[in-house]
């Protein structure tokens, strides 16, 4: 198996799609609007994948000044290649394009809580989510 990570590689609307559904992090991501999942990408500024050849096999998708902080907002991996440190890897490809000392924040999906823990992360006790802007 030959894995390869990029932060430059286009991904389509359906490759993004297809591999959210086959992460489970479709439970939480608006699959079902192609125009939402295409603002999603559209406006990140820092998508890493991992690719297994031609396949979009996991997507680390952050917003980031680059500097202070970047907001990883989706960190996805195809349930087949689980377990083999491709999340780990993809989070340090993207520390890899932010400046020394930028901090690295996200919310863990419910399933993921256990996984940040022991690649370096602390949990924050005052995380706050507002689900619908007025």
């Amino acid at each position: 198996m030959n894995i390869t990570y990029s932060s430059t590689s286009q991904i389509s609307v359906k490759e993004a799609i297809d591999l959210y559904i086959r992460s489970t992090l479709s439970e939480r991501r608006p699959i079902h609007s192609h125009q939402a999942f295409k603002n999603m990408f559209k406006h990140a500024n820092l998508i890493v994948s991992a690719w297994n050849e031609d396949k979009l096999i996991g997507i680390a998708r952050s917003l980031t000044d680059f500097s202070y902080v970047a907001y990883l907002s989706d960190l996805a991996v195809d349930v087949q290649y689980q377990k083999m440190g491709i999340g780990k890897r993809l989070i340090e490809e993207t520390k890899l394009n932010l400046e020394l000392g930028c901090m690295l924040v996200l919310l863990a999906a419910p399933r993921a809580r256990e996984y940040y823990g022991p690649l370096g992360f602390e949990q924050h006790p005052s995380a706050w989510t507002l689900k619908k802007a007025l």
